[in-house]
């Protein structure tokens, strides 16, 4: 074989195993609140917004909310950063960060809100 086709493929491969594990890297899997508190990476967990338990720090500008999920559990979230808009809206809420020192720690926080195209009930 030819030296140029045999170090062509060598760098192929390279290149496919370096996307393979840089895209799993940045996979982000859906776990339930007791996995997500013993998890030790980032995760993220989905759940329904508990409405009379949500408060906006100004002075620290910390976002602070619990969430329920299917079976009924709680989780308290705390998330740096601007409330997200229609956040009171919320039907459900994604978080993704980690569980640190008795609460999940949000980088990001995602807001599923019910969409203004669906029909009214009648």
């Amino acid at each position: 074989m030819n030296l140029k086709f045999i170090i062509l493929i060598a760098i192929l491969i390279i290149f496919i195993l370096f996307g393979a594990f840089s895209f799993k890297k940045n996979l982000t899997p859906y776990v339930e609140f007791s996995e997500a508190k013993k998890s030790l990476s980032v995760v993220q967990v989905i759940g329904e917004l508990v409405t009379d338990q949500t408060r906006y720090d100004l002075e620290t500008q910390k976002l602070y909310f619990t969430l329920r999920n299917k079976k009924n559990e709680k989780l308290l979230v705390s998330y740096a950063g601007p409330k997200p808009a229609n956040f009171e809206d919320a039907t459900n809420v994604v978080a993704i960060g980690k569980y640190e020192n008795g609460e999940f720690v949000a980088e990001q926080v995602l807001v599923k809100c019910p969409s203004k195209y669906q029909g009214e009930k009648g």
